[in-house]
């Protein structure tokens, strides 16, 4: 088992560090954050825009540090199918290495909230067809809404939120929350939880089949002139035409992922962060949507 070095000083920015019972862990900074996307406050979390130095530490992260958000292009209601609970949004903050008690390493991530996580209506069969519980996040100046969006948190009672999302739920879920409520994560979520995240993914723009689909290539010699490209992509005369999902060149990433199942590691209440095992969709900054995980047999709803 590699060994663990001493804490360091703290050159760039501020350490990562996790801890876990019996014997310390130590977290290490992603080095490809930058600088410029850091520096907005997650109620003191921040990461380092360089590798940080180990170091063996009783907090999750050093309580002098912060974290910026990229603002998200992410705006308005979306609706998804039953959940199996009521969730929250997030931001991301970036990753980090989690050392096990075993000696292995773990890649890790990290992820901020903003104040927010409010419940700005709740939805029941009788007065909108179907029962849920629509939550906003991230706390702005009622000047950045537009006027049907500042009515409608103020009718709740929350006060002015840029990102709303709704979690269909049975309902005797439902009728367990009232407008106005904060829905706290440590209450949530606590360490060893399986969780669903939700978000954008990282765009790469326009990309061949070799890259977007993992197509092989063709022969690079011999007299062929088809290095990079798909090959058939139908018949002659019967059908006559390219069938409909056709995996073609094209837009890559920039799209809706759900990654499921991924484990809790740690909850910070006092920095407002939770370690997730794993990676999530998009690039430090992006929203996501994180509730718990549909098992089955355990917490599947029925509709």
């Amino acid at each position: 088992m590699a060994a663990i070095a001493p804490a360091g000083p703290c050159t760039a920015s501020a350490k990562l560090v996790a801890s876990q019972p019996r014997r310390s862990a130590v977290a290490v900074a992603s080095p490809s954050l930058s600088a410029s996307a850091l520096g907005r406050r997650f109620d003191g979390l921040r990461l380092s825009a360089s590798p940080a130095s180990s170091a063996t530490s009783a907090g999750l992260l050093d309580s002098s540090s912060r974290v910026s958000s990229a603002r998200s292009g992410c705006r308005g209601v979306v609706t998804m199918g039953l959940e199996a609970g009521v969730g929250v949004l997030g931001n991301k903050v970036g990753m980090l290495t989690w050392f096990t008690e075993d000696g292995k390493a773990v890649p890790c991530t990290v992820i901020g909230f903003h104040e927010g996580n409010i419940v700005t209506q709740v939805k029941t069969t009788d007065t909108d067809g179907y029962n849920a519980v629509q939550v906003g996040y991230r706390r702005v100046r009622e000047g950045r809404l537009s006027k049907p969006e500042a009515g409608h948190a103020k009718k709740s009672g929350a006060p002015p939120l840029r990102h709303l999302q709704e979690f269909r739920l049975p309902a005797e879920t439902v009728a367990q929350f009232a407008p106005g409520q904060q829905i706290k994560v440590e209450e949530l979520f606590q360490a060893g939880d399986l969780v669903d995240i939700k978000g954008v993914s990282i765009g790469k723009g326009f990309a061949g089949g070799i890259k977007r689909w993992n197509f092989a290539r063709g022969p690079m010699t011999h007299g062929s002139k088809s290095h990079r490209q798909l090959g058939s992509i139908g018949a002659g005369t019967t059908p006559g035409r390219v069938y409909p999902g056709k995996k073609m060149p094209g837009q890559m990433g920039n799209a809706q992922v759900k990654i499921r199942k991924l484990k809790i590691m740690k909850v910070d209440p006092e920095l407002r962060a939770v370690i997730i095992r794993g990676a999530v969709p998009g690039k430090a900054g992006n929203l996501l949507r994180i509730c718990p995980a549909k098992i089955v047999g355990k917490n599947v709803p029925s509709k």
